[in-house]
């Protein structure tokens, strides 16, 4: 049952950090290390007294990666199509999060947010809503119109059109004492033909597309980014602040 126990009024911060282009596996190290130290520091706060209590932070990391297949829990692994041994120049990853096949790759934004949803709202469907909506709305910013798709997580263009319809942003994520982790992928000036390497997200009827191909041209990731992180800090009310380290 869904249950709300965040303050969802008051501004929280996020520590975000631009990872650049980072392999898959050192990014994922990295989540998971803000991610269990997160659950340890909300395990201990359980029986600490109050003055020896130590609040969560949010984090939110933005990457781009080599290009890589990841297969989620309950993937298909039919639905990959190359060899799992990265024979082929791809690396292959079977992951935590939910979700089938996915692929990234350079040109492409993913992002990766660790949130403490006991501190905003503990309702997992809101959350994956919110996240689209930030999608959505960096998209409403060129004029295209994100929309969602009825039992699919993620972004779509034209999704109640059966020969229109396809997919922008990817989305699975892996959440634990409402800890969450893994995160979206934005297409933007992303090689679409690596998409014939899988079947994305365990859809084959539908297309992949890019910002770049609805667009016509390339667009600048750091507007991207801009874009997305001011979208995020209204959506989930939070200040962004910038870390290096």
């Amino acid at each position: 049952m869904t249950h709300v126990t965040g303050n969802t009024t008051s501004t929280q911060l996020v520590q975000y950090r631009e990872l650049g282009l980072i392999s898959y596996q050192k990014a994922w190290d990295l989540q998971e290390d803000i991610f269990q130290n997160t659950i340890a520091t909300k395990i201990q706060n359980r029986t600490a007294p109050p003055e020896l209590q130590r609040q969560t932070q949010h984090h939110l990391l933005l990457c781009e990666h080599p290009p890589v297949v990841t297969l989620g829990k309950n993937a298909n692994i039919n639905n990959l199509l190359i060899p799992e041994d990265g024979s082929n120049g791809v690396e292959v990853f079977h992951i935590n999060r939910g979700g089938d096949v996915t692929f990234h790759g350079p040109g492409q934004l993913v992002g990766y947010p660790i949130l403490d949803l006991d501190r905003i709202y503990t309702d997992i469907g809101r959350y994956l809503r919110d996240l689209e909506e930030c999608i959505i709305r960096v998209l409403g910013d060129y004029e295209i119109q994100g929309e969602r798709l009825p039992g699919a997580t993620g972004v779509w263009l034209e999704p109640e059109n059966p020969f229109r319809a396809r997919k922008i942003c990817a989305m699975g994520i892996r959440c634990s004492r409402w800890v969450t982790m893994h995160g979206f992928a934005f297409n933007i000036n992303t090689d679409l033909d690596y998409f014939n390497l899988i079947v994305p997200c365990g859809i084959s009827d539908k297309a992949v597309t890019s910002l770049e191909k609805e667009l016509g041209r390339q667009v600048d990731m750091q507007e991207i980014r801009d874009r997305f992180l001011h979208h995020f800090a209204r959506i989930f009310n939070m200040e962004i602040q910038h870390n290096d380290g």
